[in-house]
């Protein structure tokens, strides 16, 4: 192998540039300083400090109270991906006992507001970061199981003042020397609410396992230990969008306050009647009056808003959409333009995202949950079913609620097909639209006997009708 960098008396040492030319973006000139004058090489933990992130937080939840756009785009995301809640399906051999397992756990739902707070928290994901609860006990529960779940705020997950050396903790979370958490350090109050200001004294904290935290983030980078808001990148677009309104919306104003202006055709010091600049002149309704001589009377010209407003302002919305993977006729609520079909390849890729993050949402928290309402369960006498005691592994599914379809008559032909096709599994549908299978059959089954005990053969309208004639 030729060597380079052996140094030959007949020839000349070649210096080759630091920056490689074969890369266009990697060349720094006078034209793309500027533009790249922020980039750096900070690691995720660095990049995303806690001061970093706390004025991303402070920003994000600033112009999610304030924009109308930003809220409406957050509540329709946790909309979709939580909806009424998800429904618990299991998945063991004992049917039996798998319907009273969903039926215990949706009524335990039910009293501690499960859908609620997960949407509560899947809000908390995008304006804040990260979500955080602590699973704990309620003993006022009116249901044997008294696990409940509180959802918190990311400041309050912080490392204590004493702690504040000890290398293995990283903003309110310890890991051990592999790498996993083992506990959470949580303030008792939050740090700038009320209740911490009035008790004018030192916060203090809990200590507690990785076993009774939900962490719920996504790391966009290798080792990311706490979460950057999602709203991150269209903060800016935000911000842009609200000022050119608020400088429309005053220039409009303007042109429409002032009435009436003089001018006059006259050069300075000409034969005009001399008024003085600027002066102001009330004016009275339905009056009749007349100009100093050599004047005017004229109107401001209404400039704004321009032609081009509108479109600037959709621009805007579609940009800051992309970055949620949502359509723009979603994020702006306006679907003026589009078609059916535009509107559903447009909604693929959202559908798409919101599966992806219901998978994260069942492995982060909903399977956490179950898991440890299960662990109490078991431990009730006469609470579960006795096969579901025995077990070891209990094999279950979630389902979320349907993305629905525009054309009913084509969803219910597609879905008649591939339950032919066993494609899918009345199961399966039935949960796509929050229900239980074998309840929906077994009040299918009550409807037909009575149907059958009144003499009425089919469910249409034309069945319907041909059985009262011949009564």
């Amino acid at each position: 192998m030729f060597n380079f960098f052996k140094r030959k008396p007949a020839r000349r040492a070649i210096k080759l540039p630091i920056t490689a030319v074969k890369y266009d973006a990697a060349q720094t000139t006078a034209d793309n300083e500027r533009h790249w004058g922020l980039a750096d090489c900070i690691g995720p933990n660095a990049s995303a400090s806690p001061s970093v992130r706390a004025t991303l937080r402070n920003r994000s939840r600033y112009e999610f109270e304030n924009n109308c756009y930003l809220s409406g785009i957050i509540e329709t995301l946790a909309d979709y991906q939580v909806g009424t809640g998800p429904l618990l399906q299991m998945l063991t051999e004992n049917v039996a006992a798998n319907q009273k397992v969903e039926e215990l756990f949706a009524r335990w739902c039910e009293e501690v507001d499960f859908a609620g707070k997960l949407w509560t928290m899947r809000v908390g994901l995008a304006v804040d970061g990260e979500a955080f609860a602590i699973l704990t006990t309620n003993p006022n529960l009116g249901t044997p199981v008294k696990l409940d779940f509180r959802p918190i705020e990311p400041e309050m997950v912080s490392t204590p003042f004493d702690k504040l050396n000890d290398d293995k903790i990283y903003d309110g979370i310890e890991y051990d020397e592999y790498g996993n958490v083992v506990a959470y350090y949580v303030l008792d109050d939050h740090p700038n609410d009320i209740f911490a200001f009035s008790k004018h004294k030192q916060l203090t904290y809990k200590k507690y396992p990785a076993s009774e935290i939900i962490h719920w983030y996504k790391a966009r980078r290798a080792g990311q230990k706490r979460g950057v808001p999602e709203t991150t990148p269209s903060l800016p677009l935000f911000a842009n969008l609200r000022r050119y309104t608020e400088a429309v919306l005053a220039a409009a104003e303007t042109a429409a306050e002032l009435a009436m202006v003089l001018f006059t055709d006259a050069p300075a010091g000409g034969e005009a009647a001399d008024v003085d600049a600027m002066d102001v002149i009330s004016l009275e309704k339905r009056m009749a009056t007349v100009l100093p001589e050599g004047w005017k009377l004229g109107q401001m010209q209404a400039e704004q808003p321009s032609t081009g407003y509108g479109e600037f302002k959709k621009e805007i919305i579609n940009e800051v959409a992309r970055g949620f993977t949502m359509p723009y006729n979603v994020a702006a609520g306006n679907s003026a333009g589009y078609n059916y079909a535009s509107g559903r390849l447009d909604h693929q890729t959202f559908f798409r995202r919101n599966r992806v993050a219901q998978a994260k949402m069942k492995r982060d928290v909903l399977d956490r949950i179950f898991d440890a309402w299960m662990s109490e369960a078991v431990l009730i006498e006469d609470y579960l079913p006795e096969s579901m005691r025995r077990l070891v592994e209990y094999k279950h599914s979630w389902f979320f609620d349907s993305e629905g379809h525009v054309d009913p008559a084509k969803e219910a032909n597609a879905q008649n097909i591939r339950l032919r096709n066993h494609t899918t599994t009345y199961a399966e549908e039935y949960a796509r639209r929050g229900k239980d299978w074998l309840t929906e059959f077994e009040q299918i089954a009550r409807e037909k006997a009575k149907m059958r005990s009144l003499g009425i053969d089919d469910l249409d309208i034309a069945g319907l009708q041909r059985t009262r004639k011949e009564r």
